[in-house]
């Protein structure tokens, strides 16, 4: 951490230049002896990521940026919130994992204090910068190894323990749990003794089926997504937990969104078919990750088109569905399609449907455009369909 890249001198050049490419910046000669020009653009680059993704770091001054790969794997603001509403407020929480203590910091908020576990001692030394910066002072910085710092403290030192395991090995990148660093399935049952709650966030292609065959003591599993992309897979277990885990679909964004269920209840429900009516419904990426597909149909009390065709439909408007909804302005087969040669400008995207999106658009010369979408899909009795829809 170079101390001189928070001088008023450089945090000027910095901000007059926030528009500007890194690698330009890179290849200029710097104008301070003290700060290279390489130094110059990872703060830039850095600072230009933050804009959307941790905006409180963005507008704060002073704030020293690490490179890019820490900010890439660190939490968004909006995610790093939800969680911190996961614990429960005055509570003792271990980070073991800490990074550029985004999560730390909004746990903080809530926490009486928090522990920040960070090898990398510059990282840790950022983190702890930023976080005075910030006006966030319950926070202990460790640079330590989380687990290794974990052994030498007591049962129940702490009321809540998280991880974020690295899904990075090498250059490679890796979904299994028993894959990503540290292996969280096999120190499981201590880190229960260590607290009686954890929190542990996977990456969002984990196969949550296979995750609860090692995982023990999981009560609930939030599926995660901001702006219809789902980003967070969180697991939290309790000692002694037994009964089947909750399923909570959270959708954050512009609309925040929850719902939750039984990870069991997709097994019982029953869902009801029928072909496109007046509305037609798009669910959240978070909802489709948690594979409530019967589920959807029956707790809205809404009609799947095809079993395999995950695009639902009703006559009256639901206004509390998670995800897009659309009003259908009609309906036509396939074949019927095919046939027309009037020029079509409209958003097009493919369900349970046998050509892609680039196929579909340069074979009938569909025009991009943003007021018509077009839904090709299979409905019922297999039939090829194209929705009209245009977006509530």
């Amino acid at each position: 951490m170079n101390p001189n890249i928070l001088t008023p001198e450089v945090q000027h050049y910095l901000r007059e230049r926030e528009a500007a490419a890194p690698t330009e910046i890179a290849l200029q000669k710097s104008p301070f002896p003290d700060v290279s020009a390489f130094e110059l653009a990872q703060q830039l680059d850095s600072r230009q990521r933050c804009r959307k993704k941790l905006p409180r770091w963005y507008e704060t001054p002073g704030i020293y940026y690490p490179e890019k790969r820490s900010v890439e794997q660190a939490s968004s603001q909006v995610t790093a919130d939800y969680k911190a509403s996961l614990i429960s407020p005055g509570t003792r929480v271990a980070d073991l994992t800490g990074g550029m203590g985004v999560d730390s910091l909004f746990f903080a908020g809530r926490a009486e204090g928090v522990v920040h576990c960070e090898t990398n001692g510059k990282l840790s030394q950022i983190a702890r910068h930023n976080a005075f910066q910030l006006g966030v002072h319950n926070i202990d910085f460790k640079v330590t190894d989380g687990l290794a710092y974990l052994q030498s403290q007591a049962a129940d030192a702490f009321d809540c323990i998280y991880l974020d395991p690295s899904r990075r090995v090498g250059h490679r990148k890796v979904f299994r749990l028993e894959d990503c660093e540290p292996d969280v399935v096999d120190v499981q049952d201590w880190l229960l003794e260590k607290a009686k709650k954890n929190l542990i966030k996977c990456a969002p292609l984990l196969d949550i089926s296979a995750a609860l065959e090692r995982f023990r003591g999981v009560s609930e599993i939030h599926i995660v997504s901001v702006d219809n992309e789902c980003k967070e897979l969180l697991f939290i277990r309790i000692r002694g937990y037994q009964a089947p885990p909750r399923m909570v679909v959270a959708a954050l964004g512009g609309k925040t969104a929850k719902l939750a269920f039984d990870a069991d209840a997709e097994k019982t429900a029953v869902a009801r078919f029928g072909d496109p009516e007046e509305y037609l419904y798009e669910p959240d990426a978070a909802l489709l990750k948690a594979g409530a597909f019967k589920f959807i149909s029956q707790h809205y009390g809404i009609r799947k088109l095809h079993t395999h065709t995950h695009l639902y439909t009703s006559t009256q408007r639901i206004p509390d569905f998670i995800g897009k909804t659309y009003r259908v302005r009609n309906v036509v087969q396939y074949a019927d399609f095919k046939k027309s040669k009037d020029p079509v400008y409209a958003t097009i995207s493919t369900r349970n449907f046998p050509v892609n999106v680039n196929a579909l658009r340069q074979r009938h010369k569909i025009h991009d455009s943003g007021h018509m979408h077009l839904f090709f899909c299979t409905g019922g009795k297999d039939r090829l369909l194209v929705i009209f829809a245009s977006k509530c």
